[in-house]
């Protein structure tokens, strides 16, 4: 899953991806937060320093400058962000936290942008060699996406079930997530930071009091579900809060005095600024800003609305491709995954329509789980078999480790089914596979393949723990991305299932189907509710017809798509291409195409726009047929 916090930027959540990247646009810093390699050999692998080097004097001179550049903008927005600090693990900012709903701050972060995209534009990229010239020529783009997106003012509603900035400070304050607790500075961080956010609370709230004065608020079934999250973090003992847990589990190396004066100052902090805070959010969302939510839930009934979404669709899938065409990929692809459908069907024998299928996958107890820990029990299973099989298609891993985890119970209602975040700079903090217990019932034992797949290996923790590895590329290439790329490659993991050893049952391989058109379906109803008009039922019911959806599920992916328009695009337009790509190589090199090298040649350079990783691919193509 997954985004983050954009240097200035703050909004909240988006399920499958890694709070330390940031593709613009997706500034979900505060963002849903947010591998021990199993017998699998790694590799740092170090793409930029293996090139061979033909450079001249004079290129390697302008590399050098270039590479200066680079790590100037890179120590410049981590100053100016220092959240995005703490989440790739770089402690030196864990005590600040500027007022990132401020106009001084959006004014400050678009001057940044301004300033860094003409330094870019003025350098001579003639003069650069390969990797270089690529990495200017992202960041760039980067800079000027950034800038064209000022016009529509996302900043007037900073708040919603997803994009939760209240639910992630918790995250973030429970000492189970980035920002650290093991030493007695790593305490007092906490305290400095914490103290500003009623601040930050109170800057919200002034955000959407001017978007409910011009037009731009949230739909209202959104925030209802809103209230339920900041409830559940309300608590009026501090001990009961989830602020209080760094408290509850103390260092013992921790000296008697300090863990005294600690344990007073949190108690403070919670009580005092803390929850005083919360309540109040909690009251300005129930009392003041509800009642003025919209009816409506497309992004295009606000102003400048179409615009808007074309803009979102552009940025999320890196494609010119205009949500009318996305939307009849989207129809194609849910016809041709249906026709797959029935063939499993005849593989169960089972007798009846697709619908009564669907009715029979997401009834029958024998696809339930009768507790958690089953269910976490199976997925390490799984885990250990895949390992196995996944050194056979990749010679490229992370060193990084990653832990399987329940998502937690105060954010579970709302969160995805399954989600990944990215390990620390460092390597101190592994990566987090996060599986969603809630509801039990609706967790089908199906749904297993696919979605480890998908987050794990050798999908999310293969591509974002590797691409932070990558030491001979630009920092903000190693903890940037392209939620096409990011998420393209997660459903191109899926694909691979077979070749793994998943999906040896028709059941699994449904679950992987189930998977693959719950993405198609994004491309249809995503585009529906926000440029053709479609309501939420609308959205469920049509979910509901074309694949085995629960009620749960349905409810809360529409939602999803309401809550962070074109994101869920991403998915089917990048693993696409990669199929797409995959296919050519095969059919050009013929007996000299290497399952390894092609993934290699994937991954090897972080996350890409999707036009960009084609010409890579293509010339990888020419070279390997001499």
């Amino acid at each position: 899953m997954r985004g983050v916090l954009s240097r200035g930027k703050l909004e909240g959540f988006t399920p499958c991806w890694n709070p330390a990247m940031t593709p613009r646009l997706l500034p979900l810093a505060l963002a849903s937060a947010l591998f021990v390699a199993g017998g699998l050999p790694a590799l740092a692998h170090n793409h930029a320093e293996s090139q061979p080097s033909a450079a001249t004097a004079a290129t390697a001179e302008a590399d050098a400058r270039v590479d200066a550049m680079f790590a100037e903008y890179w120590e410049a927005s981590l100053k100016m962000n220092p959240l995005r600090a703490t989440f790739v693990g770089d402690a030196r900012y864990n005590d600040q936290m500027p007022n990132f709903f401020s106009a001084e701050s959006r004014e400050a972060n678009n001057a940044f942008n301004v300033a860094w995209l003409e330094k870019l534009k003025a350098v001579d990229l003639n003069a650069l060699g390969p990797q270089r010239r690529l990495s200017t020529e992202m960041l760039t783009r980067e800079l000027a996406l950034e800038i064209e997106g000022e016009r529509f003012p996302a900043w007037q509603q900073p708040l919603n079930q997803f994009r939760n900035t209240a639910a992630l400070f918790a995250q973030l304050g429970s000492g189970t997530n980035a920002q650290p607790f093991k030493t007695v500075q790593d305490y007092d961080n906490w305290l400095k930071r914490a103290s500003r956010l009623p601040e930050l609370f109170t800057s919200m709230q002034a955000n959407m009091r001017e978007g409910m004065a011009s037009g731009v608020v949230q739909p209202k079934v959104l925030m209802a579900k809103t209230i339920p999250q900041l409830d559940a973090l309300i608590k009026d003992k501090p001990e009961d809060t989830l602020f209080w847990r760094p408290i509850a589990n103390l260092p013992a190396d921790i000296p008697a005095a300090e863990k005294e004066r600690l344990t007073a100052a949190y108690r403070t902090l919670i009580a005092d600024q803390l929850m005083p805070a919360y309540r109040e959010l909690r009251r300005f969302v129930a009392d003041e800003y509800l009642p003025k939510t919209r009816d409506t839930v497309a992004l295009s009934a606000l102003p400048d609305g179409e615009a808007w979404y074309a803009y979102m669709a552009k940025v999320q899938t890196t494609t010119d491709l205009t949500p009318a065409q996305i939307h009849d990929i989207g129809l194609s692809e849910v016809a041709r995954i249906q026709g797959e459908m029935h063939d499993v069907m005849k593989q169960m024998g089972f007798e009846g329509s697709l619908q009564d299928f669907f009715v029979h996958m997401t009834t029958a107890k024998e696809y339930e789980y009768p507790t958690e820990e089953a269910l976490l029990a199976d997925y390490n299973s799984l885990r250990e078999r895949i390992d196995l099989r996944a050194k056979d298609m990749f010679s490229l891993v992370p060193k990084a480790g990653f832990e399987i985890r329940p998502v937690e119970a105060f954010r579970a209602a709302s969160a995805a089914g399954g989600s990944y975040q990215g390990p620390s700079q460092d390597g101190t903090r592994p990566g987090i596979f996060y599986v969603n217990t809630h509801d039990l019932p609706s967790r089908k034992n199906w749904d297993r393949d696919a979605l480890y797949l998908h987050e794990a290996v050798p999908g999310h923790h293969f591509q974002i723990a590797l691409q932070q590895e990558l030491t001979g590329l630009p920092m903000f290439r190693r903890f940037g991305g392209e939620t096409a790329f990011a998420e393209g490659w997660g459903l191109y993991a899926e694909s691979l299932g077979k070749e793994l050893g998943a999906y040896d049952t028709p059941q699994q391989y449904f679950g992987r189907l189930q998977a693959e058109i719950w993405r198609a379906i994004r491309l249809v109803v995503d585009t529906g509710l926000h440029s053709k008009g479609w309501t939420r039922e609308q959205v469920i019911a049509y979910m509901k017809a074309n694949s085995a959806t629960t009620d749960t599920e349905a409810v809360s992916e529409a939602e999803r798509y309401i809550a962070i328009p074109g994101q869920a695009l991403a998915y089917k337009i990048g693993e696409l291409k990669i199929l797409e790509l995959r296919a050519r190589a095969e059919k050009a090199l013929g007996d000299k195409f290497d399952i390894k090298a092609f993934h290699a040649e994937v991954l090897e350079d972080g996350s890409l726009p999707l036009s960009v990783l084609e010409a890579k691919i293509d010339r990888y193509i020419a070279a390997k047929k001499g």
